[in-house]
């Protein structure tokens, strides 16, 4: 439902000579507006902040694919990602001292499902590995319980309850930390095979 017109708007701005890495620089600019928003209380525009910041992230996704896709721009996009995802809980723990130890095991727990994701795609991408499961990619995307979607549904929740977002932080980290189990059993059973000819 949603490729069909972000791929539009996507060529459209393709036309206009605008990379798809620099839409992807634009589009950290809410995220990290965001984490303001959430260090000063005002949740309600880090909603919409954050949001925005996700709308910019699959545009440049839909003009890589105008323009064609770049080994840059596939490394450039999860690293804003992640500076996003990492941003946000952050803000959460400064704001409020309750808030710390849930917001920094919330980060851990990101960090240990980014380097599962990224070794699983290197490893995959030496052995000629390839997979579509999630569209065409710059890199080998290995399925998890807690993805993309899900991590935005989790913050859209603690803008929304933020008085709640300890809970919502631990309950996430777990479902991230059981991911990373996920994702490695995967790997043990996929590598143990023979690297495709």
């Amino acid at each position: 439902m949603i490729d069909p017109p972000l791929n539009a708007v996507g060529r459209a701005v393709a036309r206009t000579g605008i990379s798809a890495n620099a839409v992807t620089l634009l589009a950290l600019l809410p995220g990290l507006g965001a984490a303001v928003a959430i260090f000063h209380g005002q949740h309600g525009l880090a909603l919409a902040l954050i949001l925005l910041n996700r709308l910019a992230d699959g545009l440049d996704g839909a003009v890589a694919r105008a323009n064609g896709p770049s080994d840059f721009g596939g490394y450039l996009d999860i690293v804003s990602d992640f500076v996003v995802y990492t941003a946000v809980p952050l803000a959460f723990g400064l704001a409020a001292p309750a808030n710390l130890v849930p917001a920094l095991l919330l980060v851990a727990s990101f960090t240990l499902t980014g380097v599962s994701f990224l070794a699983f795609a290197a490893i995959a991408a030496r052995r000629g590995e390839e997979t579509t499961a999630h569209g065409r990619k710059s890199f080998f995307y290995s399925t998890g319980l807690a993805e993309g979607t899900e991590t935005i549904a989790c913050f859209i929740a603690m803008c929304l309850w933020p008085q709640q977002f300890a809970t919502i932080a631990l309950v996430y980290a777990g479902l991230c930390a059981l991911t990373v189990v996920q994702r490695s059993l995967m790997a043990r059973q996929q590598f143990r095979r023979p690297p495709q000819a």
